[in-house]
């Protein structure tokens, strides 16, 4: 495949690097800064560069494009890549709202092309074997997870007059489902990169979640826990992520078990997983409008866009909850075309009566218009009679009160 990368983000340039290693794909087109293209030139990359981001998606030899640009340009870049008909994978997070991921899931129902976020931490086997032991008996109660860094921990911490995002979202789902609502507290009522971050809440199954962020530390570490009622079982990164990992657990008769895995390859797994993902999708193409419904909280979970909608959902809610000093209940929200229908036919519904109210109050001196609320509302049923042109979706996104 010949792919084209928007932008100088680390983790596109990383990506880069494993495409040419590979050997199977070639990097045939690069967009952005000069220090990006250096870095790409180190590693043997020699792309051709192209200052204007439609002459990259003009190219009909391209089959994928990264989009890694700077976040004030990654909306737009994300958006038009996708109207481009070209598979995507775009860095995480896509925005600060989750409006855009919305808009770009709503085009890939229409094009039916993959669109991924670079988010390969809940591909590790450590992870998934720890989500596999969430599945068993005894139920787990809660799932902790500690980052420890001697850096920032916030997303893109290191722009000016920019609400970071929280690492970690697509792991706690990954293990312990959709989750339900969050508490986010700290020293500040705004996310500070240098503050300490606590996050408690809950996932839709019952099971609690305790997750915290400790940034400038003498040594770097990530741990998981999963507590139940015969104990923990432990997945730590001694030396942070994506270094080696080891779990300890114990099994059904009480015996304490430990499995290890060496340095991990990120991207090399992201690699696979989008390989995989475009083969399946030249397989079984989708019907236009029909959305992606691959997901970590899936049975059996895949990474999808989904998550990357999931993830900037938690963050706005974590942003709420810090503000308002309150826990933040999530709305999981759907992206199909009926769910917007639904939307807008709630709106046009609210309007029409507040515009019959206007009209009877205007009836008592123009008797003539108190007859112009008959064929308003009579508007408005033949407007719901519309949803039954669009297709039932068979696989509905799961709502959380």
């Amino acid at each position: 495949m010949r792919f084209a990368l928007l932008g100088d983000h680390p983790d596109g340039l990383d990506f880069a690097r494993v495409l040419f290693a590979t050997g199977q794909h070639q990097l045939t087109l690069y967009s952005g800064p000069a220090d990006g293209l250096a870095q790409l030139q180190r590693h043997g990359l020699t792309p051709q560069t192209l200052g204007d981001l439609e002459e990259v998606l003009a190219d009909p030899e391209i089959d994928v494009v990264i989009v890694a640009s700077g976040l004030s340009l990654r909306r737009r870049q994300l958006v038009r890549a996708m109207q481009s008909e070209c598979h995507v994978l775009c860095v995480h997070p896509a925005d600060i709202s989750p409006d855009v991921a919305y808009e770009a899931a709503m085009i890939q129902a229409d094009t039916g092309r993959l669109l991924l976020p670079l988010l390969p931490m809940a591909l590790h086997p450590g992870v998934n074997r720890l989500a596999a032991l969430a599945q068993g008996r005894p139920a787990p109660r809660m799932l902790e997870m500690e980052i420890w860094s001697t850096e920032d921990v916030l997303l893109e911490a290191d722009l000016a007059n920019h609400k970071p995002g929280l690492p970690g979202w697509d792991v706690l789902r990954a293990i312990g489902g959709e989750i339900g609502e969050i508490l986010l507290q700290s020293t500040r009522v705004d996310l500070s990169p240098a503050e300490p971050l606590l996050i408690s809440g809950r996932f839709i199954n019952g099971m609690l979640l305790q997750a915290t962020y400790l940034p400038q530390q003498a040594e770097t570490h990530w741990r998981l826990s999963l507590v139940t009622t015969t104990g923990r079982a432990n997945l730590e990164f001694a030396h942070g992520w994506p270094g080696p990992a080891r779990l300890t657990f114990a099994d059904a008769s009480g015996g304490q078990q430990e499995e290890s895995w060496p340095d991990y390859h990120p991207w090399e797994a992201l690699l696979a997983h989008f390989e995989q993902a475009v083969l399946n999708a030249s397989v079984k193409k989708r019907e236009p409008g029909q959305p992606a419904d691959e997901c970590l909280t899936k049975s059996p979970p895949q990474l999808g866009w989904q998550d990357e909608l999931r993830a900037l959902e938690l963050d706005d809610a974590a942003r709420r909850s810090l503000e308002r000093g309150k826990t933040s209940t999530l709305d999981l929200q759907e992206t199909t075309e009926e769910a917007a229908f639904k939307g807008t036919m709630t709106l046009v519904g609210c309007s029409l009566i507040w515009l019959s109210v206007v009209v009877l109050i205007l009836s008592f001196w123009i008797d003539w218009l108190a007859w112009g609320i008959v064929p308003v509302f009579g508007a408005f049923l033949i407007l719901q009679g519309l949803r039954w042109v669009l297709p039932e979706k068979a696989n509905q996104t799961i709502q959380s009160k």
